[in-house]
């Protein structure tokens, strides 16, 4: 019997440590760039002993192959760029509920699912950018002004395809309806002066060479460009100030539905929310912090202040089928 209580005694030890090693590792699928992360990660495991490991690429092939693993994916985060792919992993039940008063408390509603199975980590505002050789920021005003034939020949744009218009049109449906963001869109294609551009960084360098005069972009690209070029003649201009403002999205995370190891990924997720790791994840990319009480940086305070449209960020997947539709049908490519 003596014995019989060894084994038990041996097994079950061995299966709490087995629970505690496991506790000590974190797998992350994460569509954001390695250095854009590696820096928060690093932070966690100095400060909890908690190594990080992560696997990056582009958000579609870890979506599908989070759906091929099943139970059987090592992830127990799954991050990611724009409320879009967020909502689209949700809707494709990658993610597991989370209850957490911690991450409750410091992201605001808006930039959360309300079903809590992810939340936003940091912020980017898709605002316009203009020439400063040839453009005067008092003609600028909204984003739906860009349709005016006064923009004729001087507007870029960068592709449909990509989520971030995709999330823009979105939100303007649902806030200026289908019809008028229509008539916008038919009106920025009529004004372009170039072709669309696979990238936001493209699109900022042809608005410096005198390609065209005005476009819309995530600001962190505008941040990058004019760090490596402080002669850039390209300014921000936030849109809509006396309106619904200036359209902000996310970047995000939430727990895998079959993570190995939920309590500790619950944790991390909670962490970063914290100011500690707000500071790095959104100083890293020129973000804004999703935490509305931490400061972000000094060169993206630089910018100004403006007023955010509050629109609940989980709109721009909700009506992404109906923005792909409508961009497709006015000719936006």
């Amino acid at each position: 019997m003596s014995v019989i209580r060894s084994i038990v005694a041996v097994s079950l030890a061995l299966t709490a440590y087995n629970s505690v090693a496991q506790a000590k590792e974190l797998v992350v699928y994460s569509s954001r760039q390695e250095h854009l992360i590696q820096p928060v990660f690093d932070m966690y495991t100095e400060k909890t002993g908690v190594k990080v490991n992560f696997i990056t690429d582009k958000e579609a092939p870890l979506m599908a192959r989070l759906r091929a693993e099943g139970t059987n994916t090592p992830a127990d985060i799954f991050m990611t760029v724009d409320a879009g792919n967020l909502w689209q992993a949700e809707e494709q039940d990658l993610f597991r509920e989370v209850k957490s008063d911690i991450i409750e408390g410091n992201i605001p509603a808006q930039y959360r699912a309300e079903s809590g199975k992810w939340t936003g980590l940091s912020l980017r505002a898709r605002t316009i950018v203009y020439s400063t050789e040839r453009v005067d920021p008092e003609e600028l005003s909204t984003y739906e002004a860009l349709a005016d034939d006064s923009w004729k020949g001087r507007v870029c744009l960068r592709t449909s395809k990509k989520v971030y218009n995709q999330s823009l049109v979105a939100t303007m449906i649902e806030s200026i309806g289908a019809e008028e963001t229509g008539e916008v869109i038919k009106g920025w294609m009529a004004n372009l002066a170039a072709p669309v551009f696979s990238d936001d960084t493209a699109l900022l360098q042809s608005i410096d060479a005198g390609q065209c005069d005005v476009g819309i972009v995530n600001t962190y690209y505008y941040g990058r460009l004019a760090k490596d070029n402080p002669d850039l003649k390209v300014k921000l201009f936030w849109p809509n100030q006396d309106g619904r403002g200036v359209h902000v999205n996310i970047s995000g995370a939430g727990v895998t539905k079959h993570a190995k190891s939920p309590e500790e990924a619950i944790k991390f997720l909670e962490w970063l929310t914290t100011p500690e790791a707000q500071r790095i994840f959104a100083d890293v990319n020129q973000e804004f912090p999703a935490n509305d009480s931490v400061k972000p940086s000094e060169e993206v305070q630089a910018w100004g202040d403006f007023k955010p449209d509050t629109i609940n960020v989980e709109v721009a997947g909700r009506r992404q089928p109906e923005a792909i539709m409508l961009m497709d049908q006015m000719g936006w490519n």
